[in-house]
């Protein structure tokens, strides 16, 4: 499932795209059939300020930009996070490759809040990077004024690693809280029960 480059393990990881489907989730390559979806949901200020790279507004033109990318052959992985049923687009998740390391980030749109639909999904993108990689560090950060997201990445088992700036295309240079959670504390919460 993974073609690193050689084995090395600070090269970036190459991860195969597999469905993931959690207890609510599928979660799948986005394509283009999401656009409409995806611009209804990410054209929220509530949305877009808590990211670093989702501009606002946003528009056609910046879906279609994101499902090419997410298309690429690149280190990390895109997903398009759809209800199990349904098929009904609600947001994104992945894991991408910076300066740190890998890094886990999702986001779900405002009609799909407080359902633990984030959860979710970071838990099958925590097992994910843990189980098709050799990384011994996951990262994550958060927006300080985001107590939602934190919640969501105490209950995968991240832990406070520190603070920095983040610079936002929709709201600037941004404070921002940092988690890591290590393959070890990983493996001990392996049951997210």
């Amino acid at each position: 499932m993974i073609a690193d480059k050689d084995d090395s393990e600070d090269e970036s990881p190459f991860i195969e795209r597999p469905v993931l489907v959690t207890k609510r989730l599928i979660m799948r390559a986005p394509r283009e059939g999401d656009i409409p979806a995806l611009v209804q949901l990410a054209d929220n200020l509530h949305v877009a300020q808590m990211l670093a790279r989702m501009p606002h507004p946003y528009g056609e033109a910046e879906a279609r930009s994101f499902i090419a990318m997410a298309g690429h052959k690149r280190p990390g992985v895109s997903y398009a996070l759809t209800l199990a049923g349904t098929g009904t687009f609600i947001g994104c998740a992945g894991l991408n490759v910076k300066d740190r390391g890998l890094e886990l980030g999702y986001w779900v749109g405002e009609p799909y809040w407080k359902r633990g639909f984030a959860t979710e999904a970071a838990h099958a993108l925590v097992d994910l990077a843990f189980r098709e990689t050799r990384i011994q560090v996951l990262n994550v950060s958060v927006r300080v004024i985001n107590p939602a997201s934190r919640r969501v990445i105490h209950k995968c088992g991240f832990q406070y690693a520190g603070q920095g700036m983040m610079n936002s295309l929709a709201a600037g240079q941004v404070p921002i809280e940092r988690y890591r959670l290590d393959r070890r504390t990983w493996e001990s919460l392996r049951n997210w029960a």
